[in-house]
Parts: structure tokens; sequence; C-alpha cells
């Protein structure tokens, strides 16, 4: 399979590494910063594009920006058999302009510089037309063996979901890990009790296996570490919100 890239951001760098590793060629890399374009290409052994003028003679080319830049960058484009794909978790497929349009979006935190050497990566994907659901299935199938369709409704619940378990969860321990610091404790503390909590997730449901003052209703011990959190209102008001929500998700039990 032939293809370009948009982009040079993690997004780039997986497919442009993982789709070239599976035997396809990359015939072109485009980004605004010539510098990262260039150091994505050497990589991948493919020539720079310097504009978005692409001809319309590949089997598909890649949208992986920002996605604020897909619907401009898609405006500049006018395939009617190259399959143009976005990578975005939350934007539908209609903001793209081919005659075949494809989302792939791989359900997983990637970073460029420490990219995934197996093939467990969910991929959810979406194709317009007959042809770009084929291609963009063949691009997923050449680095995960867990791919499936999703359409935009079902993609932005996905992603919203993958917010919660991702971003939120590290956000939380980033919290933890800063509280260590300043109380001069060792993060290693709870390093055990978090990788416990992550494989009790991956063999129960998260839901029935709930501990803490929220679950039990403990106010006394959630006032105390209210206190404590005085100085940092901003994570007073994080602690109290997700107590709550904790809350009422079992006083619903309670009530069925």
């Amino acid at each position: 399979m032939l293809f370009t890239i948009i982009g040079t951001g993690n997004i780039a760098w997986l497919l442009g590494k993982k789709l070239t590793q599976a035997g396809h060629t990359c015939m072109g890399v485009y980004g605004r910063h010539t510098g990262a374009a260039t150091q994505l290409a050497q990589e991948i052994n493919a020539p720079i594009i310097t504009d978005v003028n692409i001809p319309d003679t590949y089997d598909a080319c890649i949208i992986a920006v920002a996605d604020h830049a897909i619907a401009d960058i898609a405006a500049q484009l006018s395939f009617r058999e190259t399959v143009l794909i976005h990578t975005a978790g939350a934007v539908a497929t209609g903001i793209l302009t081919a005659t075949h349009n494809a989302v792939l979006w791989p359900v997983y935190s990637i970073v460029k510089t420490s990219l995934p050497q197996h093939r467990n990566i969910p991929v959810a994907v979406e194709g317009t037309t007959d042809k770009a659901l084929s291609v963009v299935k063949e691009i997923a199938a050449s680095f995960s063996d867990n791919t499936f369709v999703a359409d935009g409704v079902q993609r932005s619940w996905l992603h919203l979901t993958a917010v919660f378990s991702n971003n939120f969860v590290n956000h939380l321990v980033a919290i933890a890990e800063q509280i260590c610091a300043e109380q001069n404790l060792p993060f290693s503390a709870i390093q055990p009790i978090l990788q416990q909590t992550f494989e009790r997730s991956m063999q129960q449901s998260p839901r029935e296996v709930q501990t803490g003052p929220a679950k039990r209703g403990d106010t006394e011990t959630m006032d105390k570490h209210l206190a404590l959190l005085q100085s940092h209102p901003a994570w007073q008001a994080v602690y109290a919100a997700i107590s709550a929500s904790v809350e009422n998700m079992y006083k619903k039990d309670a009530n069925d």
C-alpha cells in the first residue's frame, strides 16, 4: 500500500513506523515545521512533501494533526481515488472532503519516543464507502490485532471513556505524586496500590470492587481529607466532586 502522512506528532510517528515496518510504503511526509517533517521522513525512509497539493494516485492519505486543524487541511485536498483518513477520536468523518473518507483512532496513549512494541492496541475504524472501510481496516491490521468498526457517535463516547480512564486517572496520580513530594513521603509507597487497582479493574468490574470513605459514606474521614487540602482549593474541588459521584453511584445501588 502507498500512503502519505500529514502531521509529525505522536500518531504520525506511530503510523509511519508501524506501516512501513509492515511493508507499506510512505510516499511523503508533510508538516508545518520542516525540521519535524524531516526527522520523521528520515526515520521511515520517505521524501518530504513541501505543500499539501498531494496527487490523487496513492492508496491513502493520513491526516494526523490536532483536531482543530483537520478541517483546514481537508479543505485543501480533493481526492477522488485516494482514501482520506483522519486519526481523531472525537471528530466525525463529515469533516473530510474526499470521495472515500475514513477514520482510524488508536484507543491508546501514544508517545512517539516510546512507541508500543506489541499489537494489543485497540483501534476504532470507520469508512464512508466500502473502499474506504477496506483500506482503513488493512492499515489498522498492519499494527493491531484488536480492530473494530465504530461510528462517529460511538467513537465520541469511547473518547470520553478514554479521557476518564487515562487522562483523568493520570492527573489524579500526578496529584498524589505532588502531595507525596510536599509531605516528604516516598511516591513508591502508593505504587503497589496503584498496580493493585489496575490489575483488579482488569479482572473484575471496577464498580463492584470500589472501596474508600465515599463508598461507605464516611463523612468524618472525607472532611479530614478536605481540611488537609485547604492550601490546594482546586484539589479540594476534585476530591469533593469525585467523592460525591462515588456516593451517588452507590446510593442508587442501595435504592434499587
